[in-house]
């Protein structure tokens, strides 16, 4: 399949122009370190950078909580601290789910990308 996958890329970069080859190089597939690093560059980058931050600030929440739950000897100290580090995770755990959903994201525009350029490349061959 890979094979068949290389010969289509041959073909459909020798039907482009020499800007648009190059643009089609750059919609490859990413590795996970180059995705998080795409989620910090467009439009909505600062909202990564804030996420990121309260990610921080959640994570920390938890931490406080746990070292309070091993400190306390009340019960219902307990359960309110237990109940504080749990909210704290499940905030965390929405905050990634968040980037996971974004980096997913613009891996599929970067397809529908690749997509447009081989109907166009392939209407073009038609013509």
């Amino acid at each position: 399949m890979k094979t068949n996958m290389e010969d289509i890329d041959k073909l459909i970069k020798e039907t482009l122009t020499e800007e648009e080859s190059k643009f089609y190089d750059e919609l490859d597939e990413q590795n996970v370190f180059q995705m998080l690093g795409g989620l910090f560059k467009g439009k909505n980058s600062w909202i990564m950078y804030v996420m990121n931050f309260m990610t921080l600030v959640f994570f920390g929440a938890f931490i406080f909580c746990v070292i309070k739950f091993f400190d306390t000897e009340n019960t219902n100290e307990l359960i309110k601290w237990a109940v504080g580090g749990v909210i704290s995770l499940l905030a965390v755990s929405m905050l990634k789910m968040f980037a996971w959903m974004q980096m997913d994201k613009n891996a599929l525009l970067r397809e529908i990308k690749r997509l447009e350029i081989q109907v166009s490349s392939l209407s073009g061959k038609m013509s």
